[in-house]
């Protein structure tokens, strides 16, 4: 493998690593913060003390993925010097204002108030002490605003000139009003309530089939995070139905590659299963439901949608010679397998409704169903993945649309050798350090009680 592939697998590596506990943070951080709001407004004196146990309890959680996050999310920013120096060059300009936005903006916001957060218990008044964790929630998916524009300019670009070789800025207002932006940051946000949500439910689950002395309390916070995840689902489902509508218009090649839809169709079908031949460009056998995606994109049955062998010649008659085509399969089954996901997640969160609303009184017999309720949390990370990888490959063969190509991107002077070196290195650091986060949060989950003992 050349540098450039290796690049590419060492950028997707780290990108993973890091996005398993941005979700996470994302959405925890809302709920650590609704938490503690009910904490402030909550009446006797032995409930104040277990709910206060309850923030520390997830707060606690929130913080140990909060860690990981900023190391694994560290390492990217070094990825842009040493293997993409020559993205670097002709982006940094529109590129770096957003990344230098979100450190001024959101990283020291969450990250001072986080401080606030942890030390401020006995220093801060209870209401001053809660709008620390709300500024921190506010700050992290302000952070994810922040980066995501820099990601949507390489979607789709606005906002710029070419001068000297080089993207320069035009309109800051352009860049933050991409309508890229909009659907991206929407969709990354209720997937992070989901994916924290089904955490919470996961681990309150968990507390109440192992932990009888707090069992009372984690029932509460399970119809809560139910609560919480279902709205994060169907905000997930909202905001994807419409950005996958925007694409019609966006970027179509990447649309009619996630249905792997070869030849232009009105109406179009919506196929369910489909055996990809990518060298021959088309689907040797498929099921399909006739009409169905011109209906998801145009709320209609009728409504063109251009396949990807037209607008292959389109792309080639506006950029010259090339291969245009992202990797369909990946994206086809990518889709598929996130839809998938996201379905048996509303499912996993309508049956714990149903018992934690319904069966309260008799939740201790589903106590050994309960137990395995974890061999389900790598769900919604593996959605999340799949989901990245959707966002990214489908840009492919661009770094930057229509402006940069993937391989004039990688910094020129880079050795195979180079790339396989870090490349190991963090992979085998990541792993440890991911090991020994989940080691810290199951130990920390399985020892501490909710009881109304006070703290010395």
């Amino acid at each position: 493998m050349d540098a450039l592939i290796l690049s590419r697998l060492q950028f997707a590596i780290t990108t993973v690593y890091h996005f398993l506990f941005v979700p996470i943070t994302l959405g925890l951080s809302i709920f650590v913060a609704l938490l503690e709001t009910w904490y402030v407004n909550s009446g006797s004196y032995e409930e104040r003390i277990k709910l206060k146990k309850l923030v520390k309890f997830f707060g606690t959680i929130f913080l140990i993925n909060f860690a990981m996050g900023v190391v694994t999310g560290i390492v990217q920013e070094f990825h842009f010097g040493m293997n993409w120096s020559e993205y670097s060059r002709f982006m940094g300009d529109i590129f770096g204002a957003p990344l230098a936005l979100e450190a001024l903006t959101a990283f020291f916001l969450e990250s001072t108030f986080i401080g606030i957060w942890i030390f401020g218990w006995e220093k801060l008044s209870e209401k001053m002490h809660c709008a620390c964790i709300w500024l921190v929630a506010f700050g992290s998916n302000l952070s994810a605003f922040w980066i995501l524009v820099a990601n949507a300019f390489m979607q789709h670009p606005v906002g710029y000139e070419i001068e000297g070789g080089r993207a320069v800025m035009t309109s800051i207002f352009e860049l933050i009003t991409n309508p890229y932006v909009f659907g991206e940051y929407f969709h990354s946000f209720f997937a992070g309530i989901s994916t924290a949500g089904f955490l919470v439910i996961v681990v309150s689950a968990w507390k109440i089939a192992t932990d009888e002395i707090s069992r009372e309390m984690f029932v509460r916070t399970l119809r809560r995070a139910v609560l919480f995840t279902f709205f994060g689902l169907l905000g997930v489902m909202g905001s994807g139905h419409f950005h996958t509508q925007y694409l019609a218009q966006g970027n179509p090649m990447k649309l009619s590659a996630i249905e792997a839809l070869w030849e232009t169709e009105d109406p179009a079908p919506f196929a369910v299963v489909a055996d990809i031949n990518q060298a021959a460009r088309r689907n040797d056998s498929e099921i399909v439901i006739p009409k169905l995606f011109s209906f998801m994109l145009y709320n209609s049955f009728s409504g063109e949608v251009k396949g990807i062998n037209q607008l292959q010649k389109e792309l080639q008659e506006e950029y010259g010679a090339g291969n245009y085509i992202p990797d369909v399969k990946g994206m086809f089954w990518s889709f598929r397998i996130m839809v998938g996901a996201g379905g048996f997640m509303l499912f996993v969160v309508f049956v714990m409704g149903v018992i934690s609303f319904f069966f309260r009184e008799r939740i201790r017999e589903f106590a050994c169903c309960f137990k395995f309720l974890p061999l389900l949390l790598p769900v919604p990370f593996i959605a999340n993945s799949v989901g990245w990888y959707i966002m990214e490959a489908g840009r492919q063969p661009w770094i930057v649309v229509g402006l940069q190509r993937t391989a004039a991107a990688v910094s020129p002077n880079l050795t195979p050798w180079d790339v396989w070196a870090t490349l190991i290195g963090f992979t085998l650091i990541y792993l440890f350090l991911a090991i020994l986060a989940v080691f810290t949060a199951v130990k920390f989950i399985n020892r501490t009680k909710i009881t109304e003992e006070i703290e010395n």
